[in-house]
């Protein structure tokens, strides 16, 4: 039996590797504002908050809320489109969540990601493995606020203490500490060992063999 029932993942930087195309994405929509453009590994301290706020740090500062309604626009009308031209789970992750679905664990998502994109990309990658999904945009405040996490709790008849948060930011793990529940940070995402450390999450793994120990108690 596993020491956890249930898994709630981040997306972003924890099952899929977005970052490509969400650079992409800012990019041209700077682009087409005609400000300067960031190199894709900025964009790994942009996420994570929602697509509001990335366009918030992607914009010089001083920007007027038109400017920043105008890149929200662009940005949302070119994602749309292309999210998928270069986002991939990261590797061993697909096995993983079906290893650990065929085992008896629920595993969902909870995002900062608008829901709609997050439900496609997240059924093209994992398709009925991931059990339920909660994105930005349905009723539920923003990571890190526990809300949608406890709302998965809820609808899995899981209480909290049976229930482990996966992420790969701060943010995941604040939103942790806020639900009550267990916090394995992931050091294959968009941020620092040492971003991660400082929020000293119960469990820190390197790879998804670990995270499945974890999950076991193995």
């Amino acid at each position: 039996m596993a020491m956890y029932r249930l898994v709630v993942f981040d997306l972003d930087g924890t099952l899929l590797n977005t970052l490509g195309d969400l650079a992409a994405a800012g990019n041209y929509a700077l682009e087409q504002l005609g400000y300067p453009v960031h190199e894709t590994e900025a964009y790994k301290l942009f996420v994570g908050n929602g697509i509001p706020n990335l366009i918030h740090r992607i914009l010089p500062e001083g920007h007027s809320d038109e400017e920043h309604e105008r890149c929200y626009r662009i940005f949302t009308e070119y994602y749309s489109q292309h999210k998928s031209d270069r986002t991939a789970p990261y590797d061993g992750m697909t096995e993983l969540v079906k290893k650990l679905s065929d085992s008896g664990v629920i595993c969902c998502v909870n995002t900062n990601k608008a829901h709609e994109f997050s439900c496609e990309l997240v059924r093209t990658a994992f398709g009925d493995y991931i059990r339920d999904i909660i994105g930005f945009g349905v009723g539920f405040a923003a990571k890190p606020s526990p809300e949608a996490a406890l709302e998965l709790c809820r609808r899995f008849g899981t209480d909290k203490s049976e229930a482990l948060y996966v992420g790969d930011s701060n943010v995941d793990a604040r939103t942790a500490a806020a639900a009550g529940m267990d916090c394995c940070s992931v050091l294959w995402g968009f941020r620092s060992y040492e971003e991660l450390s400082a929020c000293c999450p119960k469990y820190l793994v390197s790879s998804p063999e670990e995270l499945y120990k974890v999950v076991m108690g193995i």
